[in-house]
């Protein structure tokens, strides 16, 4: 265990090896941990056991990783725990990354109930990472907590290598190719004050009602905004739902985003209005403020680091409106809405401030298109005090 000492920088360190198979935003949580390896260790090459998704997004992509290697699916390892795999193939692949001998391999996916064992299988000089009492012991490691900020959580995993936090303005690079995407799909306007609008998400006890989110975009649309509305094919209907009850006209673009696309509008957005879902948690981690409607411990495992990007409005409620069973610890089986006590002039009086305050810093900055007032607005510091600036499966 870690023992409370401050960890210094490991000499020789050529490769490191993290283990993080998941979503978009559970990515977006490992960031600042991976950054802190890249700046202690900027030599070393740092691979990402990830999904198709993240070696599509992130290979050739400016940032902390250098390489995404798609892991075969392995059981309460980035695929269900009754998932039938290929033995052999596991194999294999377990015995190419002992081959290639890396100096540490960090476990970033969880509790380690199952990814403890399977990182201390890659063979690695050092291994590092969370652990609940039923775990695999690695050489350092730190107690899994329930309920905790995860991005400083994965911090202090990385602290046991002794990497050092480092705070920036954006923690994705926007690429050229985002751009042009976006451009795709949205071609820019001069002067476009976009305001996107995400109301879906995975659970569905996170979705804010869509109504809601269409009278917080008229507030916005009669301030000059632009509204574009970001939805998966399996959210269209949310999507329509807003453009029907909404007075001013929304860009519906359901389904019509790729991930990249996402990025590059991003970057032009004011801001951001979403449930607690993996488009926010990009918004954040591009540097885009937003306005996140969240359920009770979601908001403490999700806080960004980056603490004045983020108005978070939240809802206390924690049992169900159908059964009545509270759902902290155990989820019942009724796929309600959670957020239904977030008011709707609690989130457009945010959505409002924030819209106020970004667009009043609204200047033009050498490279940045000037219909990304948040950029020119960051580089300034914090909006408050003028000061510069410098979720994984719980026993996996």
């Amino acid at each position: 265990m870690f023992d409370r000492h401050v960890y210094s920088p490991l000499p020789d360190v050529r490769s490191i090896v993290v283990l993080r198979p998941n979503a978009i935003g559970d990515f977006m949580f490992a960031l600042p941990a991976l950054h802190a390896l890249r700046q202690t260790y900027p030599k070393a090459k740092i691979v990402l056991l990830g999904k198709q998704w993240h070696a599509d997004f992130l290979n050739g992509r400016p940032g902390p990783v250098d390489k995404v290697i798609v892991m075969p699916p392995v059981p309460g390892v980035g695929a269900p725990i009754d998932s039938v795999v290929d033995p052999e193939r596991n194999r294999r692949f377990v015995a190419a990354m002992r081959e290639a001998q890396f100096d540490l391999a960090i476990q970033m996916y969880g509790g380690g109930r199952y990814s403890n064992a399977y990182t201390l299988s890659l063979g690695a000089r050092l291994t590092i990472g969370l652990k609940t009492p039923d775990a695999a012991q690695l050489d350092r490691w730190l107690p899994y907590s329930e309920i905790a900020n995860r991005r400083l959580e994965l911090l202090q995993v990385a602290a046991l290598a002794g990497a050092v936090p480092v705070l920036r303005d954006s923690e994705i690079t926007i690429t050229e190719n985002d751009r042009q995407e976006a451009a795709r799909v949205m071609p820019p306007m001069r002067g476009e004050r976009i305001v996107i609008l995400h109301p879906g998400a995975t659970d569905v006890r996170r979705h804010w009602p869509a109504e809601r989110f269409a009278a917080v975009g008229d507030r916005l649309a009669s301030k000059g905004a632009t509204i574009v509305i970001s939805a998966t094919g399996a959210e269209a209907h949310l999507a329509h739902t807003i453009v029907n009850h909404m007075e001013h006209q929304a860009i519906n673009l359901t389904d019509q985003l790729s991930l990249p696309a996402l990025c590059g509008l991003l970057e032009r957005a004011v801001m951001m209005v979403s449930n607690d879902t993996g488009p926010l948690h990009l918004a954040l981690a591009i540097g885009t403020p937003a306005v996140g409607i969240f359920w009770l411990t979601n908001l403490l495992e999700s806080g960004p680091i980056r603490q004045d990007l983020l108005r978070p409005a939240l809802s206390v409620q924690a049992h169900c409106p159908v059964c009545g069973v509270s759902n902290l610890k155990h989820r019942c089986e009724h796929d309600v809405c959670f957020v239904d006590d977030v008011s709707l002039e609690k989130v457009a009086g945010m959505a409002s401030e924030l819209f106020d305050e970004a667009i009043s810093t609204d200047q033009p900055v050498a490279g940045v298109p000037a219909s990304a007032p948040h950029l020119a607005y960051y580089q300034q510091g914090p909006r408050h005090n003028g000061a510069g600036s410098g979720q994984a499966v719980p026993n996996a």
